[in-house]
């Protein structure tokens, strides 16, 4: 027995009282039931309303779009019969539906369910929580029952990854004879997914069910999911090892490098373009409304020795919004900012608080994509070392959401799983009326200008010089403290097949299967 095996099963023992409160019905049963473990409640499953990423795992299988991304992070057709025709100004876009797909409640797809659906989350009053990232959408025309075209204001190159993740279609009238609750707890039959909502208990599991009209023949192999929502890193380890779980979300760094060798179980990760972490300071707020204090702060952070000794890898190390291996990567960006002692007490000596050099940090309490806990108290002692003073206050992510979008914090630490789309963070972060803005507090005109120009190109012989710039300008401000791209990390039970670490979702449940 290794020793990974061995630690597991004594906190398996040690938590068997507690197992009995969280256990679900059906959970040991060899009925083609596929079991996964996911370390946060969702706040809703709306797909125009969620934000939390762990739960698309869910509402991902329950709502579909027009396209969707695959597991090596494209974006391919998924509603849509192909990828839509483009003018050459890119404000027009075509797509052509696929004709042989039912939504869960029997009623057939078409171009006026996608209208129906794209419209209402446009609709102000409807208070989408994406709606701004769509607002190039000026206007949808049905052409016919399997072709729709959406006419844009300006060019907007990433609307079409965010639709994979942000958007998806429900039936034409839907909102009006379910009600918004309908669609936040309880989506039944509302979607077009392999998986049918069958109940929801908060804090405790999901279930799903096979659809049996599903469009894709043979899709999926399981015949129902049961979600658990397991917090606690070590019982949701002790899951896995006891065949409690199939797949784990999440699993902890120093773990997931040994279960890379422990018989009976995979793991995989990948660095995720969208996947930032990041120190969300508020530049309205004291100490970070003074740029040099702030500058202090990101040039004190040894972010390569929190990738190499807290996280075991599963880092990419940056001072600045972009992975190291990408070609629009600003190296010169990332030194000016990045981890230098020296240059940081010289900052702070230039900054307002220099003899009161003090903030408080919200840290997510319950892993969040991975556990940032230990990070933040390796941040904070290396902060301490330049004369700053950093008090952690551990809270849930989505009262730190909560928080952030306010612009009630000062700092807060930040795992956000976006599409891949580089400037994605950058624009809710630091952009008018998004729904992180008030979380910065701050807007540059050049920078809109460098975002919006972005906008317009799809070769990276021209986005990326303009890509560049971007960090940049971001460096310079310095609005906060960019720490480096979370690699998606998930581990398996070996008897798991087709199923793949993905840069978009959690979990990427519909093609998996129990061998």
């Amino acid at each position: 027995m290794t020793d990974l095996n061995r630690r597991l099963l004594l906190k398996s023992a040690a938590l068997a009282a507690g197992l009995d409160l969280i256990r679900i019905p059906g959970a040991f049963a060899q009925d083609g039931t596929l079991n996964i473990a996911l370390p946060n409640n969702p706040s809703t499953l709306d797909p125009i309303q969620t934000s939390n990423h762990d739960a698309m795992a869910i509402s991902n299988a329950i709502f579909e779009n027009l396209l969707e991304v695959d597991l090596d992070g494209n974006v391919v057709p998924s509603l849509a019969h192909k990828l839509p025709v483009i003018n050459d100004e890119a404000t027009r876009f075509t797509f052509d539906l696929r004709d042989d797909v039912v939504f869960q409640n029997g009623a057939k797809f078409t171009a006026e369910d996608v209208k129906y659906s794209y419209e209402y989350m446009l609709d102000p009053k409807n208070r989408s929580v994406r709606r701004t990232l769509f607002a190039p959408i000026k206007e949808i025309v049905i052409e016919s029952p399997t072709r729709i075209v959406f006419n844009l204001s300006q060019p907007y190159r990433p609307w079409l990854q965010y639709m994979t993740k942000f958007m998806g279609i429900f039936p034409k009238g839907s909102r009006e004879a379910k009600g918004d609750d309908a669609f936040k707890l309880a989506p039944a039959d509302l979607g077009t997914g392999p998986g049918v909502f069958v109940t929801w208990q908060p804090d405790s599991h999901i279930e799903l069910k096979r659809n049996p009209n599903y469009w894709r023949k043979g899709v999926p192999a399981w015949s129902r999911v049961m979600a658990r929502i397991v917090p606690e890193d070590a019982t949701r380890l002790a899951y896995l090892m006891t065949g409690q779980a199939h797949i784990i979300s999440s699993p902890p760094p120093r773990d997931f490098e040994r279960l890379k060798t422990t018989p009976g179980i995979q793991t995989g990760s990948k660095v995720a373009i969208g996947g930032m972490w990041f120190m969300q300071t508020n530049t309205k707020r004291a100490p970070f409304d003074d740029v040099n204090f702030r500058k202090a702060v990101s040039c004190a952070i040894d972010r390569k020795s929190i990738a190499k000794d807290v996280f075991y890898g599963l880092l990419d190390a940056t001072a600045t919004p972009a992975p190291t291996g990408v070609s629009y990567y600003n190296a010169e960006a990332d030194k000016a900012v990045g981890y230098d002692p020296e240059k940081a007490k010289a900052f702070l000596a230039k900054s307002k608080y220099a003899d009161k050099a003090e903030f408080e940090l919200l840290v997510p309490s319950i892993p969040y994509l991975f556990d940032a806990k230990d990070g933040a108290l390796v941040m904070q002692s290396q902060l301490a070392k330049i004369g700053i003073q950093m008090k952690i206050t551990p809270m849930e992510q989505p009262q730190i959401l909560t928080r952030a979008i306010a612009g009630t914090q000062v700092a807060c630490l930040l795992p956000l799983m976006a599409p891949s789309d580089p400037t994605f963070i950058i624009q809710i972060c630091f952009t008018n009326n998004q729904i992180m803005s008030k979380s910065s507090g701050y807007t540059n005109p050049e920078l809109d200008a460098a975002i919006q120009e972005s906008y317009k190109y799809t070769d990276a012989a021209r986005l990326d010089p303009v890509l560049k710039k971007i960090q940049a300008i971001l460096v310079e401000d310095c609005p906060n403290i960019f720490l480096g791209f979370v690699g998606v990390a998930n581990a398996w039970r070996a008897e798991v097949k087709g199923f793949k670490p993905n840069t978009g979702l959690t979990m990427w449940i519909r093609d998996v299967s129990l061998g």
